[in-house]
């Protein structure tokens, strides 16, 4: 079997990339430039492409995939930048619908929890989506152009929608990175907001689980969530990974104001 991967050289796809080499697959990962290449693994083959720009052969350049993984995404996390829907958005259901059109018979495409808006309480899959900014309404109006190609050009197609998640490589401005940060510089004190949000946090190592699993098993299964459906507040999240590592640093709750962009408690049904 093989499958390409689009966003490989991002936070998720490295370790989308580390599950597939425990498989036995042959993978593709795109890349724009050839210095972004970041792993070589057994069974793995880059290949230099723009998704703003694909060739008219992409399909063929991936090496004809059983199944794309399609994790590629610009302009985060800004997610109230009109560059979501105004490049983003066009770019990638061209290059997706392409691939269709050129015999691409299966995807798995990443979606997010802002799709749902600022809608409270357990999410399931089925729930209307509602958009509240620029982000989530690229992706939820990329999920309806995609299930409007399917109903001509038919192909299997997982939206998987991802909740929040953490570990090692995660951009600097994550909550994660920005408490490691502070660690090794020897703070003392963590200035975050009031943490008593709600949010649905995995590992990101078991978001590239679930995904390989979607992407090499039952991959026609529409909408999905990538989430643990159990809310946990942003200070217990915290507070458990300063004990996991022993860190000696005090919470400055309240310093930060809320972000405005999510509800102050929602979760995902799995």
């Amino acid at each position: 079997m093989r499958i390409a991967v689009t966003g490989a050289g991002g936070f998720v796809g490295r370790h989308v990339l580390n599950e597939l080499a425990r498989r036995d697959v042959d993978v593709v990962a795109t890349t724009r430039t050839a210095h972004a290449r970041q792993q070589v693994l057994p069974k793995l083959r880059w290949v230099e492409l723009d998704l703003t720009r694909p060739p008219a052969n992409s399909y063929e350049l991936l090496g004809k995939p059983d199944v794309l993984l399609h994790l590629a995404w610009g302009g985060l996390p800004n997610y109230r930048s009109l560059h979501h829907f105004e490049i983003e958005l066009p770019s990638h259901y061209a290059f997706l619908s392409s691939l269709v059109r050129q015999g691409l018979l299966a995807m798995v495409v990443t979606g997010t929890c802002f799709e749902y808006g600022m809608q409270s309480g357990p999410l399931a899959a089925s729930r209307d989506t509602h958009p509240d900014n620029p982000y989530g309404l690229a992706k939820d109006c990329l999920r309806k152009q995609l299930q409007s190609l399917q109903r001509t050009q038919p192909f299997n197609l997982t939206w998987a929608r991802l909740f929040y998640f953490y570990g090692e490589g995660q951009g600097e401005k994550s909550l994660w990175s920005q408490l490691q940060r502070a660690v090794g510089e020897g703070a003392t004190v963590f200035n975050m907001s009031g943490g008593e949000q709600l949010r649905d946090y995995l590992p990101v190592s078991e978001v590239a689980r679930q995904l390989v699993e979607i992407a090499l098993g039952d991959n026609d299964r529409g909408v999905t969530n990538i989430c643990s459906g159990r809310p946990v507040s942003v200070r217990s999240l915290v507070e458990g990974w300063i004990a996991e590592h022993g860190w000696n640093i005090e919470l400055n709750l309240g310093f930060y104001p809320y972000p405005d962009y999510e509800p102050m408690a929602f979760w995902g049904e799995p």
